[in-house]
């Protein structure tokens, strides 16, 4: 199917989104988003407290590549 020869089931994939994890199980096996709200600073500062920084996404891809899945970070390391 196109969706098989655009996602193929053996390689890892990961939806990055600043915004809910749900939603993304059809198409990808690990997930980066924010699950969290209520936080109230500048956006870059809100953005880096919820993981949307390098060391942390690529982090996340690494364990996706070790064949992790589900939700690898949903914000909530920067939920104080």
């Amino acid at each position: 199917s196109y969706k098989d020869a655009l996602l193929p089931k053996d390689v890892p994939k990961m939806s990055v989104e600043a915004a809910v994890t749900m939603g993304w199980g059809e198409w990808a096996d690990a997930f980066v988003g924010i699950n969290v709200f209520g936080a109230s600073a500048p956006g870059g500062t809100c953005m880096d407290k919820f993981g949307f920084n390098v060391s942390n996404v690529v982090s996340c891809a690494e364990k996706c590549m070790k064949g992790e899945t589900g939700v690898l970070s949903d914000g909530s390391q920067g939920k104080h």
